[in-house]
């Protein structure tokens, strides 16, 4: 085996065609190639892993955050981006490589574990999605053979939207709204770059205590944002306020990962248009990126007014799958809303960790 860090555009390319030539097509959906390249152009170190006969069988990128080291207590070597074909020779090449720092291992994320990454554990026939990932069941028993243990078990959801009465599947009191003096607001294509303070402010607050999560900063959140205010669909995503005050959120998007898919990450000015002329295509599968409330006013059941009120957007704007990206098993309050969607676990879903010491060891009984 060869580690080869990538260097060139021609390498880049190789890094990001490698995953599509492993993963079944219907099933793996590619990261947009100009958020690989902005992570290449200065956020990570990419390397391959070639064959005898210079064939990439392996990927992997490094990088670290102090965020993330002063929020889990340890000095951690990140990776990302992760994929290779199922042969432990390789993949010991890019453990080795990512224990040579010295430091714990944790991943994969890119570039956080707040922004993306991961390892599915189950579910390896449904498709993944926008925001979440899908390796083949041989990556979880390869990861736990090599010392890999699994960190922040989740899962992601799949609901099929049922026939059913809004109001009968999230109660909530309407009375309460002028008493309480909550008002509703929604997404606004024209003015989403004005919103993003607001989504911010409550998304950090309501994160907080999450083990995994560090908090985003604008430049952070407008980068994972690029391009959503043009496929937004305002109804779908919704703000409540209190007194004048955000206080619950939740942000859910049309599903383009079968555009995705079918451009192999490309997402350049042509695709763009393609995908903006063709985006009624996509009102039929929703993803559900994320949702909280700040605390303080968590318990009060401002998140199953929001939840009443999208799944009414959602049938009345034609969708009838949801699917939701990984939330934590140690957090059902925050999965209790899918059930009455009609929604069941999609994929298992793990982050790893590996001390130093297990190379360490590993090395001595090599020698």
């Amino acid at each position: 085996m060869r580690l080869d860090l990538v260097t060139d555009r021609a390498g880049l390319r190789e890094f990001q065609a490698l995953p599509m030539r492993l993963h079944p097509a219907d099933r793996y959906v590619p990261m947009a190639n100009a958020v690989l390249a902005g992570w290449w152009r200065g956020k990570a170190e990419f390397y391959l892993v070639r064959d005898r006969k210079g064939e990439v069988v392996g990927r992997t990128c490094l990088h670290r955050d102090p965020r993330l080291d002063a929020k889990l207590g340890r000095d951690l070597q990140l990776f990302g981006l992760t994929e290779f074909v199922d042969d432990d020779a390789v993949a010991a090449a890019l453990f080795q490589l990512m224990a040579e720092r010295g430091r714990d291992l944790f991943g994969p994320v890119g570039l956080l574990p707040n922004q993306t990454g991961g390892v599915i554990t189950s579910g390896f026939d449904e498709r993944g999605f926008i925001d979440s990932t899908w390796n083949p069941a041989y990556y979880p028993a390869t990861y736990e053979r090599h010392g890999f243990t699994r960190r922040f078990e989740s899962d992601t959801w799949r609901c099929d939207l049922p026939d059913a009465d809004p109001d009968a599947l999230f109660r909530f009191d309407d009375e309460r709204l002028a008493a309480e003096n909550l008002v509703l607001r929604h997404g606004s294509r024209r003015r989403f770059g004005e919103q993003l303070p607001i989504l911010r402010e409550m998304l950090n607050a309501s994160f907080a205590r999450l083990g995994y999560y560090t908090e985003i900063d604008a430049d952070e959140l407008a980068a994972q944002t690029d391009g959503l205010a043009y496929l937004l669909d305002e109804s779908l995503l919704m703000w409540l306020e209190k007194d004048g005050r955000p206080v619950a959120f939740v942000v859910t998007v049309p599903d383009v990962s079968r555009f995705l898919m079918a451009r192999r990450g490309d997402l350049g000015l042509v695709n763009q248009l393609r995908l903006l002329a063709t985006r009624g295509r996509y009102r039929d599968e929703a993803v559900l990126i994320i949702k909280g409330t700040v605390p303080g006013e968590q318990g009060r059941g401002y998140l199953t007014l929001l939840s009443r009120e999208l799944f009414r957007n959602l049938v009345a704007g034609g969708y009838r799958t949801l699917r939701s990206t990984f939330v934590e098993r140690d957090n059902p309050a925050s999965a209790a809303q899918y059930p009455r969607m009609g929604g069941r676990p999609l994929h298992g879903y793990t982050f790893y960790q590996r001390p130093p010491e297990y190379q360490r060891q590993a090395d001595e009984l090599g020698r």
